[in-house]
């Protein structure tokens, strides 16, 4: 059959010619049917993966309009990535996922111990991975770190129960961690309020402990209430100097983006999108546990820790944490943690001195 010259004008619009003479049809001549079809069967052959940046903000990690993220998704020629608050969407081959997956571990390292990321930071840590090199790396897991300290150690659950309150604070908007002394209760909930206000989840930090005289007189320890008040609020401002920068900390609280006060300075207040730790909630009344659980406004978390044996309260049956275990059981969104001796990460001797009181404790009562 002989084409005329209007077909082999037809015939070259849709056709490109291979290296050996073969004609073979371009993918801008496919039908918009057919072309969906190829882009579809090319999908489905790629992997999705999502990240939650923890710990660090995710402005410093991602760049100045995302320039970093660019940087990295242009390394890796069919990935596709994606950034919307904290998370990270990825999509691409499994293996291009899991290199960026340790890209962005290694960043978050490097940011967190210098403060900021620079480009050479970038070029420096994709040169190590898409060149071989650091397949064989052994990247840091930060899939269970809560937080990373200003001096470039991990603040880790080290226990199951430890790691149960990371879990439903992540699930949950409050939870109560419930348990004897030394187990991390405390320590655990700050790290957990320092990485949302990190990562912006939250905009402020809200720590707070009923001042409560533990078999000791405020009003003959020296100087104002300030001065008497805060030796009680010391264990606070001590786990908060361990995960931050003393500058940056004593900016935040001039800031009032961290507040450590008194309980009975709640009344009245409405905290919205911030982390509300209240510590030992077992000296809280049955009235302060219900003000202090109603102060929490929109996009607000918190967290409550206390330990049921050792209430301070004149009457110890009026605990509000001891109430709240009964009330508040079954409702959506609330959950609680109960911590025991195993737990305690302290002197390996307070774990013996706790279960000798409980001892004590059970032969008194029987």
């Amino acid at each position: 059959m002989t084409l005329t010259r209007s077909w082999w004008a037809l015939l070259s619009a849709i056709c490109v010619v291979d290296t050996q003479g073969i004609p073979s049809i371009t993918e801008a001549a496919l039908s918009p049917r057919l072309r969906q079809r190829t882009v579809q069967s090319t999908r489905a052959t790629l992997a999705e993966k999502e990240l939650t940046i923890k710990g660090t903000d995710p402005l410093l990690l991602f760049g100045f309009n995302d320039q970093y993220l660019r940087k990295i998704e242009n390394a890796f020629g069919e990935a596709d990535i994606t950034a919307r608050g904290n998370q990270m969407y990825l999509e691409g081959t499994k293996e291009d996922l899991d290199a960026i997956e340790r890209i962005v571990n290694e960043l978050i390292v490097i940011l967190n111990r210098n403060g900021n990321l620079t480009e050479n930071d970038i070029d420096t840590v994709l040169a190590l991975f898409t060149s071989g090199d650091g397949a064989s790396r052994s990247t840091p897991d930060v899939d269970d770190v809560v937080l990373f300290t200003p001096s470039g150690g991990m603040v880790r659950a080290k226990t199951p129960n430890q790691a149960r309150l990371v879990s439903r604070a992540h699930r949950n908007d409050i939870v109560f961690a419930i348990g004897p002394a030394g187990t991390g209760k405390t320590y655990t909930a700050v790290a957990l309020a320092v990485s949302a206000l990190k990562s912006r989840q939250v905009k402020r930090i809200v720590l707070c402990r009923p001042a409560v005289e533990a078999g000791e007189k405020l009003g003959f320890l020296p100087g104002d209430f300030r001065e008497k008040i805060d030796p009680y609020l010391r264990p606070l401002y001590d786990a908060l100097e361990d995960m931050l920068e003393r500058e940056q900390l004593r900016a935040f609280m001039e800031q009032h983006v961290v507040e450590i006060v008194p309980l009975a300075y709640m009344r009245g207040r409405t905290l919205n999108s911030a982390f509300v730790i209240l510590d030992e909630a077992q000296n809280a009344t049955t009235q302060q546990m219900k003000m202090f659980l109603t102060r929490l406004g929109v996009n607000s978390r918190a967290i409550i820790t206390g330990d049921t044996t050792q209430i301070d309260l004149p009457s110890p049956a009026h605990s509000g944490l001891l109430e709240a275990k009964e009330i508040l059981a079954g409702i959506e969104g609330i959950d609680f943690v109960y911590f025991d001796q195993g737990d305690v990460v302290r002197h390996r001797l307070v774990k013996d001195i706790i279960e000798a009181y409980a001892r004590s404790d059970e032969e008194d009562g029987a």
